[in-house]
């Protein structure tokens, strides 16, 4: 799509929110992981837990709670809540409840909270739509599981042994014996010293040369800084070694699960949605396929892989035309960054 195109749609979008009235909103996302191994961190052996219930607790400088919130996380582990109008969320906070961490229906033992609460992060703001997103909160196990690293047992150190020193005798002093004095030392006649023999050095050699294996192609990494790339770059073949997780053959329904596969049928793939413009159910496909593409490409990209997924499936359940648009705006103000992309070898 051209810069002329792309005004224009999102100016008829514009245009259709001021001749609804729409009133604004602000949605929190999130997830809870299970630090399986109580390190107090996210490691390669914790997992999304369902059925954990979040708070959003708000306070003013006194300290006083002025508004606060809970909600359950789903199936794979993600919460999303929704305040009407344009609450100020600047100072709020998300945890895990201490009294909603034991609730029963949860996917695992790890059930306890852990790890201190999370302040709220502003990703998108338009039109009195307001996004905010809450770093990973943590629950742990009553144990630590059998196959976690254990730490290095610490060094038992013996106490140092102090040595035992007898007091000092009082022995008498020794008598003092006058000696003759030395006779008077010989000159020795000083000699020059011998002179080392020149040896010339032998003739230089260069090394044997030996030609090493030119080392494999390192794999790419996911870029640390924020990078964001349109569905126009994806598709090209020059930038098909950035494709991770997913491949252009993988079917959208296995991508972004049941609900989308309802909606756009189990045979469509990840590589047909990218194509997919001129109504607002494709245009949110193409947007969101870009935005997962560049979640898992990007660890500093606005939304995670799980807020992806999640926004998508809620803007499809509520069957509503304006929050699919809504949904594809803020996917296409979040593809609409600085693209890290070079040919690939």
């Amino acid at each position: 799509m051209d810069p002329n195109h792309s005004l224009l749609f999102v100016s008829f979008l514009v245009l259709c929110l001021a001749v609804n009235g729409v009133t604004g909103y602000a949605t929190v996302t999130g997830s809870v992981f299970c630090d399986q191994c109580k390190d107090g961190e996210r490691s390669l052996f914790d997992f999304p837990v369902s059925g954990i219930k979040v708070s959003v607790t708000c306070s003013d400088e006194n300290g006083q709670v002025y508004m606060s919130r809970e909600e359950t996380t789903n199936w794979l582990g993600g919460y999303v809540m929704r305040f009407d109008g344009t609450p100020d969320l600047s100072n709020c906070y998300a945890q895990v409840s201490d009294n909603g961490a034991q609730q029963q229906g949860s996917s695992s033992s790890c059930s306890i909270a852990s790890g201190p609460a999370q302040k709220l992060k502003l990703l998108f703001s338009f039109f009195g739509f307001e996004t905010f997103a809450a770093d990973v909160l943590l629950t742990q196990p009553a144990q630590p599981m059998s196959y976690c690293p254990k730490p290095p047992p610490a060094p038992v150190m013996s106490p140092p042994q102090v040595p035992v020193i007898p007091p000092p005798s009082q022995a008498p002093p020794p008598p003092e014996i006058k000696l003759p004095p030395s006779p008077p030392k010989p000159q020795v006649p000083v000699l020059p010293p011998p002179q080392p023999p020149v040896m010339s050095p032998p003739p230089a050699t260069s090394p044997p040369q030996f030609k090493l294996p030119p080392f494999p192609p390192s794999p790419l990494v996911p870029f640390v800084e924020p990078s964001a790339c349109s569905h126009q770059l994806w598709i090209r073949p020059e930038y098909r070694c950035y494709w991770r997780v997913i491949g252009p053959d993988t079917k959208v329904a296995v991508a972004f699960g049941l609900i989308a596969g309802r909606r756009y049928g189990t045979d469509m793939t990840v590589r047909e949605a990218l194509d997919g413009r001129g109504e607002a159910y494709k245009t949110l496909l193409r947007e969101a396929t870009t935005a997962l593409l560049n979640s898992y490409n990007s660890l500093g990209f606005p939304y995670n892989s799980i807020a992806v997924i999640t926004h998508t499936n809620l803007a499809l359940l509520g069957n509503s035309q304006h929050d699919v648009l809504m949904t594809a705006i803020r996917f296409i103000k979040a593809n609409s960054g600085t693209c890290k992309f070079t040919v690939c070898k």
